[in-house]
């Protein structure tokens, strides 16, 4: 989505919004495509003594399975991002600033980056999730399985061994 700002880029006190729906439903993280409905994006661009700032307002829901424990879970994420704008940039590593030279900018490419940048490299069906087993893989989630959990180092196997016998 194009977002035209050239009346706000020349006018004091300025502000120009804008609602649209981005579809990213055919990108693939870890295998998955978790973005099963279109992104709602709010974008409000406002000039304050000279200085245009850019607000994303995104709201989509998240589908993944746990990192942890595997269950397929939703979240429903509403982050915002900010950015500067600038006609022209004088030193070009300079990543403060988006450039807009023609009052311009394509809003698509800054949403799907700041929104796979914002989501969590562990996906967590809660913060205190168990996970699994690591002996039967049963979810721990769900109650504990009876596995004996003592981890015997293997180079005392055999002293074990002695003992039970």
């Amino acid at each position: 989505m194009l977002f035209e700002l050239k009346s706000v880029f020349l006018n004091d006190g300025e502000e120009k919004e804008l609602t649209y729906q981005l579809d990213i439903s055919d990108i693939e993280i870890d295998g998955a495509y978790p973005f099963k409905a279109p992104v709602t994006v709010n974008a409000a661009a406002s000039n304050r003594a000279s200085l245009v700032t850019l607000t994303l307002s995104c709201s989509f829901d998240y589908q993944r399975s746990c990192d942890r424990c595997g269950e397929e879970c939703s979240t429903v994420q509403t982050p915002v991002f900010t950015h500067k704008l600038a006609q022209t940039l004088v030193d070009e590593g300079n990543d403060d600033y988006i450039e807009t030279p023609d009052f311009s900018i394509e809003l698509d490419e800054v949403v799907i980056s700041d929104i796979l940048l914002s989501l969590p490299q562990k996906f967590l069906c809660s913060e205190d999730c168990k996970g699994l087993c690591p002996k039967c893989g049963k979810n721990l989630n769900f109650g504990d399985c009876g596995c004996d959990k003592r981890e015997i180092d293997p180079r005392l196997e055999i002293l074990k061994q002695l003992m039970e016998d």
